[in-house]
């Protein structure tokens, strides 16, 4: 269990950063899983339009739309037309918002990237079997309530 209450504290404490985060910059913590669930997309090469945003993050189609106009107002994303299809309307964060995220969470993520290089291979390996099964896991009580698989990323 100690693992497990291990892992919850690293929860709260990045929960935190990232309520410090949203709080500096007039944002509302849905707002910054917005953010960073675009970014995710982005880096796997996934397109995303607002439906699929709103789906990712559990809001009706009301919430989603009050959601992208509010980062949009602010200037942390884009509405941009598919080249495929000028029918669909994609979502994409603008240059500003990640270097707004770069500032505060960069420090972050070198800390955490200077610990990751004193794991081995095998560590690493065991580190990632472990968090996945954990999103894994964690993906569960929102399968049973819903009846439907929950949307996962997969893992770079």
């Amino acid at each position: 269990m100690d693992l497990v209450h291990l892992l919850r504290e690293v929860t709260l404490r990045l929960d935190l950063a990232g309520a410090e985060f949203a709080a500096r910059n007039g944002l509302h913590p849905t707002d910054l899983r917005a953010l960073i669930a675009l970014l995710d997309a982005a880096r796997a090469g996934e397109e995303l339009t607002a439906g699929r945003l709103g789906g990712r993050l559990g809001l009706n189609s009301a919430g989603t739309t009050a959601l992208v106009d509010r980062l949009e107002r602010l200037g942390h994303l884009r509405r941009v037309r598919d080249t495929r299809d000028r029918r669909r309307v994609l979502l994409a964060v603008d240059e500003r918002a990640v270097a707004l995220g770069q500032a505060f969470f960069g420090p972050l993520i070198a800390r955490t990237l200077t610990l990751l290089d004193t794991f081995g291979p095998g560590e690493r390996d065991a580190v990632r079997r472990f968090l996945t099964g954990v999103r894994d896991a964690a993906q569960a009580p929102a399968e049973a309530a819903t009846g439907t698989p929950a949307e996962a990323d997969t893992p770079s």
